[in-house]
């Protein structure tokens, strides 16, 4: 019998299905699509209906998140993994989840104005954390590919989701480069899949300690792996997309984006490079050590000169980025480089969320700065604000002190912890830049205090316009404000437990 002919009479193997290894990724595909649903059928539901729609599913996916906490094994043949990371990331971007949630429902229009906001962000808000929560899960590159598709579709149509001119630019330019970005990683996953026969992490660790191996064709497929991983977190010199898109769309999807991409993604490169590409850590870490020092230098270095927040935050996210990739080259041969940046990017998921969602708040005292962005950002905009908002402007300050590493708020555990895993896997020179970075960095964050604490208001005070109820924003601000104080004051517990991501599976 030909072997094509015998072939289609075998039955197809079949991964074993572990339901309960996806509980929480399934209870959000249920509230993405019920909350499509309702969108298609009921469209003048309110926003509060469907943002509590949104927080009841992702409740439920807190719930079961809980009920798998003690659940470590790998599931569905090699291809998703209960770990420490997946365990730590799911923590962490339910709970971005929930911010975000909280600044869509509260909109970024002045009082007054029409919003522009569809209520399709709801579900696709869902749909991305979906994608993203698999993704750190992943242990086969399949899987990665997958997840990493799921969110970054949502993120395209977020990004554009509004008809502001600056919105649609922001989403185009996204969706190009990610595209290519997506191109480079799956081309890399198919020289991965030539040089070791498989696309499993756990088969590519074995494969990569073989030494009659093609080691050649395997470096080939992680150095395109790496461009795909880079782009997503904004490593340079994969950065080009972050200013434009942070600044050209609604300020709610910028701090999503800004944080839970980061999450996701850094779980990954974790995963795959601490992980499964262990072994090789002689040779992927110089370049890694490279990107990261000319991504910490470049985004602090244009930070400095940026007048808008948004953009300024976008630069700073570049650069934090940065700081993150010193933790993933200490990660494979110090365990505590994997825990200490776990803990950095939940610590940096409240900091950034908390410094947009005050410039989602000053959107809405006024007219915007530029009828194609339709917010208010630029750093004329905060002059004087300690004297108009003082409440606004304390937490503003809570966020920048944060974000430069101030003792004892909870940006300066993050780095700490960060640099002594650089230290300790014998990347002294490494941190030696960081540190360099933070103190460059620290100029940018303060001058946003000076222009708020020590410059006089411009303009007609009284043609600022009230910024009307915001309770749901008044709640992510307290919320997002309370997390940073009480984590730099208390960080033990959870950089304990960040502690049990340094044992990967898969």
């Amino acid at each position: 019998m030909h072997p094509l002919a015998q072939a289609n009479t075998q039955p197809l193997p079949l991964p074993q299905v572990d339901w309960r290894a996806i509980a929480p990724e399934l209870a959000l595909l249920v509230a993405g699509v019920v909350l499509l649903l309702v969108v298609a059928f009921w469209p003048k539901a309110g926003r509060g209906v469907l943002a509590g729609l949104t927080l009841a599913g992702l409740a439920v996916a807190a719930a079961l998140t809980a009920w798998n906490w003690d659940l470590e094994r790998v599931a569905f043949e090699g291809a998703v993994s209960l770990d420490g990371i997946t365990r730590y990331a799911r923590v962490v971007l339910l709970a971005v989840g929930v911010l975000a949630t909280l600044m869509v429902a509260q909109g970024d229009t002045p009082e007054g104005e029409p919003d522009d906001s569809p209520p399709e962000q709801f579900p696709l808000l869902i749909l991305a954390l979906l994608g993203m929560i698999l993704l750190a899960a992943a242990s086969d590159l399949l899987v990665v590919f997958i997840a990493l598709e799921i969110l970054s579709l949502s993120l395209y149509v977020l990004a554009g989701e509004t008809r502001r001119l600056a919105a649609q630019e922001a989403a185009m330019k996204y969706f190009l480069l990610g595209a290519f970005s997506s191109a480079f990683l799956l081309y890399g996953i198919a020289l991965c899949y030539g040089a070791t026969g498989t696309t499993n992490l756990l088969g590519i660790a074995r494969a990569s300690g073989d030494p009659t191996g093609d080691g050649t064709l395997l470096l080939a497929g992680v150095g395109l792996l790496a461009v795909g991983f880079c782009f997503k977190v904004s490593a340079v010199p994969f950065h080009m997309w972050t200013p434009d898109v942070y600044q050209g769309t609604p300020t709610p999807v910028a701090a999503f984006m800004a944080a839970a991409t980061k999450v996701a993604g850094f779980a990954v490169f974790l995963r795959v490079f601490a992980g499964a590409l262990g072994g090789l850590v002689v040779t992927w870490r110089p370049a890694i050590a490279a990107v990261a020092v000319v991504t910490m230098l470049v985004g602090a270095g244009l930070a400095v000169v940026q007048t808008d927040l948004k953009r300024m935050l976008a630069y700073s996210s570049i650069s934090h980025a940065g700081y993150l990739l010193v933790g993933v080259a200490a990660a494979a041969t110090v365990p505590a480089g994997v825990s200490a940046s776990m803990f950095y990017l939940l610590v940096y998921a409240f900091m950034v969320m908390g410094a947009f969602m005050v410039v989602q708040y000053v959107s809405r005292l006024g007219p915007a700065d530029d009828e194609a962005i339709r917010e208010r950002s630029s750093l004329e905009d905060y002059r004087g604000l300690a004297r108009r908002h003082p409440w606004a402007a304390g937490l503003l300050a809570v966020f920048m002190l944060a974000l430069t590493g101030i003792p004892p708020l909870s940006g300066f555990w993050a780095k700490y912890y960060v640099f002594l895993a650089g230290i300790e896997a014998g990347l002294t020179w490494l941190v030696v830049v960081a540190v360099i970075s933070s103190v460059i960095s620290a100029f940018f964050y303060l001058r946003v205090l000076v222009v708020a604490y020590l410059q006089e208001p411009v303009g007609d005070a009284e043609a600022e316009t009230s910024p009307g109820p915001t309770r749901a924003l008044g709640l992510a601000l307290g919320l997002a404000g309370l997390l940073t104080v009480a984590i730099g004051l208390a960080p033990e517990a959870l950089i304990s437990a960040a502690r049990s991501a340094e044992r990967i599976l898969g």
